[in-house]
């Protein structure tokens, strides 16, 4: 059973920065493709990034273009999402899931990090 693990979430101020960590345990990232998703109050879920499983391809949604970036290491079994120029509107309780491929991710989720952007 593949367990994930985020952390890095916290208050930060517009134009800020944050990493996102998705610590995975139990098997390893390898095979799969892992992704994070944000959501916040009121609104729906929404896919912010993925990674592959071959690790030949990255998504990313149009909001985040340009100011996010997901990595992986493998070894250290993990996944990061690094956020950059922050804004207000990023605030949203971020999780990291995994499947098979990213246009399928949702077999494994994290229990969340709370990312809020504030003046």
């Amino acid at each position: 059973q593949l367990q994930l693990v985020e952390s890095g979430g916290g208050l930060v101020q517009p134009g800020g920065s944050l990493r996102l960590s998705c610590a995975a345990s139990g098997r390893t990232l390898d095979n799969y493709a892992i992704g994070w998703f944000r959501q916040a109050p009121g609104k729906e879920r929404e896919g912010v990034s993925c990674f592959s499983a071959s690790g030949r391809t990255t998504v990313y949604a149009d909001s985040v273009k340009g100011r996010f970036t997901i990595s992986r290491d493998n070894a250290e079994n993990t996944v990061y999402l690094q956020m950059n120029s922050l804004k207000p509107e990023d605030t949203a309780v971020y999780y990291c899931a995994a499947g098979a491929y990213c246009s399928v991710l949702g077999d494994y989720w994290g229990q969340g990090t709370q990312v809020t952007v504030s003046s």
